[in-house]
């Protein structure tokens, strides 16, 4: 997927009017001109390094977070009609986590996380877009944002840490001892990291099927309706042929093509 020049730049204005609407107090400020600091390299960022996992292209960072905002809001209004207690947290906190998620990715004070590959044979063959900075130490990409959030004096509450730092879900296991628990006062007090997560594993799911399903849907082939036999080797080459021959990725034809 490629975004305009205009889609990026009124991503990047959506993403700051929805810091101007919905922070408030000193830290309003704050997070805008961290923002702006950095601009040059935000707006442009990916929001991953493969273009098998989602939004892998310039502005996909912006464009990714604008849409967990939405998300968000949307799914606190479905939370709240099935009887959540929405006195647990409140709307500031619920925009604040889901504009700084992914905050990790953008790096560090000098280097971008994310720099495009230059091998051709893992951009070819494995989809891989970009690489990881090798300049930078490791770090968790919720450590990392929240470490960048405190280290340039922007405070946050406990339940904002809570719904950064656990925004993947049960996909990252160092997530258990918030979120794998079965004694009621070890549990989380608010509902927002469920919130949040749920605003991101959908907001990803859709940029996934804005994607790539198209692309299946193009390259489906119907089964023969006679002289088709699936004891034939010869016919399975062939119709696997069909089927993987408009899969640009290798990555991807590797993968089906071992079924």
């Amino acid at each position: 997927m490629k975004l305009s020049a205009e889609q990026i730049q009124s991503n990047w204005v959506e993403f700051n009017t929805n810091i101007e609407t919905y922070i408030t107090g000193n830290r309003k400020q704050k997070l805008l001109d961290f923002y702006k600091k950095f601009e040059d390299r935000i707006i442009l960022m990916p929001a991953s390094h493969k273009k098998e996992y989602h939004s892998a292209f310039p502005g996909g960072y912006v464009d990714h977070v604008n849409r967990v905002v939405k998300a968000a809001l949307s799914m606190s209004a479905v939370w709240e009609g099935f009887g959540c207690d929405m006195t647990t947290f409140t709307q500031e906190e619920l925009v604040f986590s889901a504009i700084n998620h992914d905050l990790g990715k953008m790096g560090d004070e000098e280097h971008e996380s994310y720099i495009p590959q230059t091998d051709q044979w893992r951009r070819d063959k494995l989809g891989e877009e970009y690489m990881h900075n090798k300049k930078i130490a490791f770090a968790a990409v919720p450590d990392r944002g929240l470490f960048l959030l405190q280290s340039h004096g922007i405070q946050y509450t406990f339940n904002e840490m809570l719904a950064i730092q656990t925004h993947d879900g049960l996909y990252d296991s160092a997530n258990e001892k918030y979120l794998k628990s079965f004694m009621p006062e070890t549990k989380p007090r608010t509902s927002l990291p469920f919130i949040l997560h749920q605003a991101d594993m959908m907001a990803a799911r859709i940029e996934f099927e804005v994607e790539w399903l198209p692309k299946f849907s193009q390259n489906s082939v119907a089964a023969p309706k006679k002289n088709y036999t699936l004891s034939s080797n010869n016919n399975k080459s062939k119709v696997k042929s069909k089927a993987l021959g408009g899969i640009k990725s290798e990555g991807l034809k590797n993968m089906l093509d071992s079924l």
